[in-house]
């Protein structure tokens, strides 16, 4: 029986406004498995702490209660809640992988050097990543002439290409994905369907939140709902 690669066990987050003196609930109570060559869907209405759950797993967001296992390249269990931040860095480095809704890079750096950072960092050549970076912002239809330059004046839908473009280049063990075509005309987005497909063929684990139901329906393996705090909250009083 396949074991999980990543598995969530009572996932909570809260964050606490200290000049008000008040918490305000985000994720509460979240489990989830992971598994290798497949795509786990993050599902619920807004405040219901999706994200939350993918910062949490990436250790953007400490947790304010439950566990955050990883199953490690070499089987090491290591909690992603509870682990240094040089476990962290190392994971980020060579094993798990993050896009969000926001791209982030250093100031007058190309975009193609943009792209191939996550494989140097892996140990790639800059040949062989600044090749592989260019196969990339192609399938993304980035046009070749905006390859040498700063994607600091590309549009929203631009820079979420890119985005995506480096966050599937160094193919992950585990990559999360925060609404990654929430900007991307059908056809770019048809390419990144095709990109998570390879990935999950070849072996990566994927814990996504599309904004579309209609790609939930067409990438996911398994669907995890998530509620709002607030709701569970007002539940509970009833009891």
């Amino acid at each position: 029986m396949q074991k999980p690669i990543l598995k969530l066990e009572g996932f909570s987050k809260h964050f606490l406004l200290h000049e008000q003196d008040k918490v305000i609930p985000s994720s509460h109570g979240v489990n989830l498995e992971a598994y290798a060559g497949k795509l786990t869907a993050l599902i619920g209405p807004t405040g219901a702490g999706k994200s939350s759950v993918l910062n949490g797993v990436y250790r953007t967001y400490l947790p304010s209660s439950g566990s955050i296992l990883y199953k490690t390249k070499d089987e090491r269990c290591v909690d992603l809640a509870t682990a240094d931040e040089h476990q962290i860095l190392d994971l980020r480095r060579h094993e798990i992988g993050f896009v969000t809704q926001f791209l982030r890079f250093l100031p007058r750096q190309a975009t193609q050097d943009v792209v191939a950072q996550p494989l140097c960092r892996k140990g790639v050549s800059y040949e062989v990543a600044l090749s592989r970076s260019q196969e990339m912002l192609a399938a993304m239809n980035i046009p070749e002439r905006l390859w040498s330059v700063s994607p600091a004046t590309f549009s929203g839908g631009e820079k979420q290409r890119v985005n995506l473009a480096r966050g599937l280049i160094a193919k992950p063990r585990l990559l999360l994905l925060d609404e990654p075509t929430a900007s991307l005309d059908p056809k770019t987005t048809d390419a990144v369907v095709e990109l998570i497909k390879d990935l999950k063929a070849e072996g990566s684990a994927l814990v996504a939140i599309f904004h579309d139901p209609s790609l939930v329906e067409r990438m996911a393996d398994d669907v995890v709902a998530l509620t709002p705090p607030q709701q569970i909250e007002k539940k509970s009083e009833k009891i």
